[in-house]
């Protein structure tokens, strides 16, 4: 029996930047009738407020559901009958200045420029800078062809990763890479969530889709928790039944 179950969200939950599914709300609303559920990803608050908070169903138990953006350097709750910050944890405006100027340049090196964008590449997140490579508003079909096997951001990560020690450098997504404090990633977030709702890493597991050596979810799994690596949101809908199935 687990006592919280946390996952991915783009790829996992929802197509990328996608809300989630009606049936995926339902199934998430059984879920937190028998453990409690964390979301876990790269966004920031109005992309998780657009994508799950404001997707489930009235019946879905909120008291028990932990939204963390931005890789978990940000957490939310729900309390007084709404969603309320328990901390953010936010770069000073001389980092954000350095990471700007290491993916201007490491893109350059890299070669790595599509013909084609839709909306700004970086995003300021505030305690996370992400880049996508088709840009935020890419359409799904677009995004899903461009690196599908992850091969164009291992090299960005890997030039990045020379020009910016010390901090963490992830893939997520479907065209993104995540960069956050030292040490900041998915096991971070985990042992923070421990921390914030006393609930022990070996009574919790981790569902995501990019659950490999690189991916951001990957940390999940060296922190040692069980972990299920998902295809897509269909698979997911399929784990979640089976969890829910063994719990009661």
């Amino acid at each position: 029996m687990k006592q919280l179950v946390a996952f991915d969200l783009d790829g996992t939950l929802a197509e990328s930047k996608q809300a989630i599914q009606e049936d995926m709300g339902e199934a998430l609303a059984d879920l937190l009738g028998v453990a409690h559920v964390a979301v876990i990803s790269g966004g920031d608050w109005p992309q998780f407020d657009k994508q799950v908070a404001s997707r489930l169903p009235e019946r879905a138990d909120r008291a028990k559901l932990w939204l963390m953006p931005t890789t978990g350097t940000k957490l939310f709750t729900w309390r007084d009958d709404k969603w309320g910050s328990v901390y953010a944890e936010l770069f000073t405006d001389e980092q954000k200045a350095k990471i700007l100027k290491a993916f201007d340049e490491s893109l350059e090196a890299t070669g790595f420029v599509p013909e084609e964008t839709w909306g700004e590449r970086i995003e300021d997140r505030g305690s996370q800078i992400t880049f996508s490579a088709l840009g935020q508003q890419a359409p799904i079909h677009a995004k899903e062809s461009w690196d599908p096997d992850f091969a164009k951001r291992k090299v960005i990560q890997a030039d990045l990763k020379q020009r910016l020690p010390g901090l963490s450098i992830n893939m997520g997504g479907a065209t993104s890479i995540d960069i956050t404090q030292e040490g900041v990633d998915k096991a971070y977030g985990l042992k923070r969530l421990r921390d914030e709702s006393g609930i022990a890493l070996d009574a919790m597991m981790f569902i995501g889709d990019a659950i490999f050596p690189g991916g951001n979810d990957y940390p999940a799994k060296e922190l040692g928790l069980d972990t299920v690596r998902v295809r897509d949101p269909k698979e997911t809908l399929s784990v979640i039944a089976a969890i829910v199935a063994c719990q009661k």
